[in-house]
Formats: structure tokens, sequence, C-alpha cells
């Protein structure tokens, strides 16, 4: 047998080709809807975090440290098996879906309010001088600047949350690691994991 039989197989490819694409479609949109609820939960918490009450704030910090020390791993396994204990069941796409959007949304909130601290207090001042209230202020003048400032880190944060998807075969998610795994173990060749890859 040599390298091309072993690590290249067209055959086995072809017929894991179907459990590949189905595995990165449900990838993409573990990715998709991850990113999506990280980004409006961390935006709202960078803003509670610095425009909150006291304990509102206290609230925001402690949520932050905490979910950006855990490791994305214990939390997948924390919300897919202990979570039913409490009588809480989830499905594994849920479950990863809660764990993934949880640590992005931690992370994401560190990233916007990094971004809105960025932004000269001149402009705030100038909202204020206008007579623009804190909604509109934030929506017309400061958020727009800061999503500017906050492109570099959010893009590394969602490819982080996308690269992350792959621990979601850990609570039996058919992602595209977990089809492959499968695809390997049936055709005892590991042509399909060279082809998630």
């Amino acid at each position: 047998m040599n390298l091309l039989d072993t690590f290249f197989n067209w055959p086995v490819f072809r017929d894991a080709l179907p459990l590949l694409l189905q595995g990165l479609w449900t990838t993409i949109l573990l990715g998709a809807v991850s990113i999506l609820l990280g980004f409006v939960g961390g935006l709202l918490l960078a803003l509670v975090r610095l425009y909150g009450a006291a304990w509102l704030r206290t609230v925001a910090r402690i949520y932050i440290d905490v979910f950006r020390s855990i490791p994305l791993l214990v939390l997948l396994v924390l919300v897919y098996y202990a979570l039913p204990f409490v009588g809480i069941r989830l499905t594994s796409f849920a479950a990863a879906t809660a764990a993934l959007s949880l640590v992005s949304c931690a992370y994401t909130a560190e990233i916007m309010r990094a971004g809105i601290e960025a932004i000269p207090k001149g402009q705030f001042e100038a909202a204020d001088a206008i007579g623009l209230g804190f909604f509109s202020s934030m929506r017309d003048v400061v958020l727009p600047q800061a999503l500017r400032i906050v492109v570099p880190p959010l893009t590394s944060n969602c490819i982080n949350v996308l690269k992350d998807t792959a621990l979601a075969s850990v609570v039996a998610m058919p992602d595209l690691l977990k089809q492959a795994t499968q695809a390997q173990a049936l055709a005892a060749n590991p042509t399909p994991l060279i082809g998630a890859a």
C-alpha cells in the first residue's frame, strides 16, 4: 500500500463526501449562530459594563472573567451532561451553541468595551452638544466608529469560534470532525480525515 492509497484514496473520499458535506454544513451553521449570539450578547454586556448601574457592572465583570477563564471543553461537557440533572435537556446542537455563545459573548464584550473606550471623549461631548440621547449617540456616533476599530480582534474571535466548533464532536454533534472520524472508522482509511482538514 503506497502513500496515495493510504491518505488520498479517491474512492474512499468519494464515498465519504456526503457525510463530510453534511458535517461541514453543521459546522458552518453552528459557527454562524454562535458568532451572531456572541456578538449581540457581547455588545449588550459591554454596554452594561461601561454604562450600567454599579451592581450590573459587577455582574458583567464577573460573567466576563468567569467565561473567559473556563475551558470551552469543560463548559461543553457541563452544559450537555450536567444540565439534565437539573431538568434541562438540550440537543447536542443547542448545547454546543450555548457553550460557544457564552464564551464568545465574554470575549466580544471585552473587544467591544475596548473599542468604545478608544473613541475620543470629544465624540461623546459632540453627541451631547447636538442633543442626542444615549441610545442615539451610541447608534449614530460611537458604535460605527468603535466597530471600525474592533474589526481585527472581532475577526480573530470569529475564527476562534469556528475553530472551537470541532470540540462539539465531544457532545455527539455530527459536525465536520465527527463525520470525518466516523467515515474514517467505516473505511479503515484516514482519507476522510485528510479531506476534512
